[in-house]
């Protein structure tokens, strides 16, 4: 088998059989098949596409790269969730507890963020002493125990969609949909879970602009985790503005808090709802989306959500006691009120623009060389739709630095007030298959 076969074989848009496509990822990851070819064999799928089998063996190869998380050991069905990421995205740490306390493993491997602000890790340690190193045992017995336990990534997680990813980026072939469906789901599969729930944003603040591509995108991923036996279900969500009101590590830590206690945003709560029904049919406790959703708000009026979020904190090192009181948490030096200069209503907030402002304060990071400041971000007081006053606050910052200058700046360029909004709307649908 040569690589050249291969290529000319995609390029001309025939179907490559499931050896051919693991020769291609073996060559890969060993280094026996040059950076060009690659690249070649990337630009080939860009223009021709992949038929749902493809799509499921080039996952496969991906998953059998590197390490696998046998999660066999752990009772019931194991349930994770994946978004494609957002601003003021906090939906696992209420998410996770939520499912959790219905009895149903949440056994989630997660990482930390570029961009905006930090990824759950990160959120998480906002917690002073919250570790993710935890051994395969301790993983385990927590989760049979607990129900819930989240842990740092695999070093060694799908080595061939770290070097797929790295090429992609370089050769103009990002936005395949085969190749963002395939390195997705094998990450997602590797990591072991019995069940998959995707949030695909669209919008403003995602990478699938419109709901056109986020579905596209959703679909190929359901069917690719549909064929290689895990159960999986998927929305799209709205991001052309920030989701809930906070934007940074410790403010997030704060809103998931209150919305475990019922008094979260209306946008962040209604989102939880809507993946953790999907989770708890997978899960087999229910055959019915509306009595999983009712299950879920139970959970969250009688306060065993909360109980269980504080579980988990204390199992992983951290003190419960700054659940109930979360001005423990990292808290900034500085709040600076950022004011409409105009009467009207929010007609737009831009997401991408505004999480780039809190990632200026040092809630993100650029490189991952960076270091995240766990107690500075943004506060939305207004969200598309709302009335607002002159000189009434539009954003509160958090920092730790006086000069915020910048910042109010791009907060003033991407918050537009108008005389009316178009009616806001999270959810645009669910995909099954």
């Amino acid at each position: 088998m040569r690589m050249v076969d291969i290529i000319e074989k995609k390029r001309n848009g025939k179907e490559l059989s499931k050896e051919e496509i693991e020769f291609f990822i073996e060559g890969l990851t060993n280094g026996t098949i040059p950076d060009y070819q690659a690249s070649a064999f990337l630009m080939a799928v860009y223009f021709q596409d992949m038929s749902d089998e493809e799509r499921a063996n080039l996952t496969l190869a991906m998953v059998h790269s590197g390490d696998v998380i046998d999660l066999s050991s752990i009772e019931g069905i194991k349930v994770d969730k994946h978004s494609t990421g957002g601003v003021g995205d906090t939906t696992t740490l209420v998410l996770a507890p939520v499912v959790a306390a219905l009895d149903i493993p949440f056994a989630k491997m997660s990482g930390r963020g570029l961009g905006h602000t930090g990824g759950t890790i990160d959120k998480l340690e906002a917690f002073d002493g919250f570790h993710v190193e935890l051994t395969d045992n301790e993983f385990t017995k927590m989760v049979n125990r607990d129900k819930l336990s989240v842990i740092g990534q695999s070093g060694n997680l799908t080595p061939a969609d770290k070097k797929l990813y790295a090429l992609r980026d370089v050769t103009a072939t990002v936005s395949s949909i085969p190749l963002i469906a395939s390195s997705i789901m094998s990450k997602k599969i590797a990591a072991g879970a019995d069940a998959i729930v995707l949030d695909v944003k669209t919008g403003a603040g995602a990478f699938m602009k419109t709901e056109e591509e986020a579905a596209e995108l959703a679909s190929a991923m359901v069917r690719i985790g549909n064929l290689v036996g895990r159960n999986t279900m998927a929305i799209i969500s709205d991001m052309s503005q920030p989701l809930g009101n906070a934007i940074g590590n410790s403010l997030e830590v704060q809103e998931a808090i209150d919305t475990l206690k019922g008094n979260g945003p209306k946008d962040l709560t209604e989102l939880v709802l809507t993946l953790g029904s999907q989770m708890v049919v997978l899960a087999g406790k229910t055959n019915s989306l509306e009595e999983a959703k009712e299950l879920l708000k139970g959970v969250i009026n009688d306060g065993s959500a909360l109980v269980k979020f504080k579980q988990f904190i204390k199992n992983q090192g951290g003190n419960p006691e700054w659940v109930d009181d979360p001005k423990l948490l990292p808290q900034a030096r500085f709040e600076i009120n950022v004011v409409s200069d105009s009467e009207g209503i929010v007609s737009e907030i831009v997401a991408d623009a505004i999480g780039v402002a809190a990632m200026k304060l040092g809630a993100g990071r650029e490189t991952k060389e960076d270091t995240i400041d766990l107690a500075v971000g943004l506060v939305l007081r207004k969200k598309v739709g709302d009335p607002v006053k002159k000189g009434e606050s539009l954003v509160t910052i958090f920092a730790n630095q006086e000069e915020v200058g910048d910042v109010i700046g791009m907060i003033k360029e991407n918050i537009h007030i108008g005389s009316d909004a178009q009616e806001s709307k999270l959810i645009y649908r669910e995909i099954h298959e």
